[in-house]
């Protein structure tokens, strides 16, 4: 699955989770997707504790993360 149709399955709607960018069709943030992958979760450990992710939701938020580090890069700052 490419990148544009994975990040498909993110919305961000200001009704749903205060507008935060959530997989489609939930309310499930990206911040949780990627703070658990961060601890160490498997994909099969969210889905274990989310069950109406799929592995391609959780592609999404991966994908969805990786544009915004794209688009952010230049704003980053270098410490001397």
């Amino acid at each position: 699955m490419k990148n544009k149709t994975l990040k498909s399955q993110v919305t961000l709607k200001p009704d749903v989770c205060g507008g935060k960018p959530c997989i489609r069709g939930t309310r499930i943030e990206i911040a949780v997707i990627l703070d658990g992958l961060a601890e160490g979760m498997t994909e099969s450990d969210i889905i274990d504790h989310y069950p109406q992710l799929t592995r391609e939701d959780i592609r999404s938020a991966l994908a969805y993360a990786a544009e915004l580090s794209h688009e952010s890069i230049w704003k980053a700052a270098v410490s001397a």
